[in-house]
């Protein structure tokens, strides 16, 4: 039953689906899961997200979008994948079921694009949490260079203006087009991001749109 569950989901995702095409090596790995059921389940849901959010007007569809990936279980990249900082593709996230800040909010990046949100009003923004140690991620919505960002943070359910987040330190913010550097938490000006001697934004991209991981 759930191979066939898989199946549908794999015609489905075609005609839906930009980031999260299922091939033939991801049905083998949910088939040979002990969470199979659990993967199917959670995957069915997200293209139902995708129709049914489509149409919501914008603050409803960034709530769904925010709320639907929050309810994945967080975990350390240095327990999921041995490795100190491991950046998810959305269909990555979603087979393996955990993730950590970076991967909650790629997959609500590449989601809300696929739901109609320009991708030019989305940021992913590196930022301090004050009293924490470590640097945390969020995604932002930006309406316009002039407007208060509204977060989708996978620490809190609510989607609010940033200049709520009081304990949130932005220090740079990018996507696909553009890096800024925020002031008073709204767009300062352009900045070229160096990440040293792995470009993981460009992997990522590349992951994603290029080859169907």
């Amino acid at each position: 039953m759930q191979q066939l569950f898989l199946l549908i989901f794999l015609s489905i995702s075609l005609l839906y689906s930009k980031s999260v095409t299922l091939n033939n090596k991801d049905l083998q790995k949910i088939r040979s899961s002990t969470n199979e059921k659990a993967i199917t389940i959670r995957l069915v849901k997200y293209l139902e997200l995708k129709n049914k959010v489509k149409d919501f007007k914008l603050m409803k569809k960034l709530s769904h979008v925010n709320a639907f990936y929050n309810k994945i279980l967080p975990i350390n990249d240095t327990i999921k994948y041995n490795v100190d900082d491991h950046w998810a593709t959305p269909k990555e996230f979603l087979i393996n079921g955990h993730g950590d800040c970076e991967d909650y909010a790629i997959a609500k990046y590449f989601t809300l694009i696929e739901t109609g949100i320009p991708k030019e009003k989305l940021f992913l923004s590196e930022v301090k949490v004050r009293g924490e140690t470590n640097n945390h991620m969020v995604l932002l919505y930006i309406e316009n260079k002039k407007a208060m960002p509204l977060v989708l943070d996978n620490l809190s359910f609510k989607v609010v203006p940033f200049n709520i987040r009081k304990k949130l330190k932005p220090k740079f913010i990018f996507n696909e087009n553009d890096a800024f550097i925020l002031k008073n938490k709204r767009i300062y000006k352009r900045v070229n991001i160096y990440w040293g001697k792995v470009d993981k934004w460009q992997i990522l991209k590349e992951r994603v749109y290029l080859k169907n991981e």
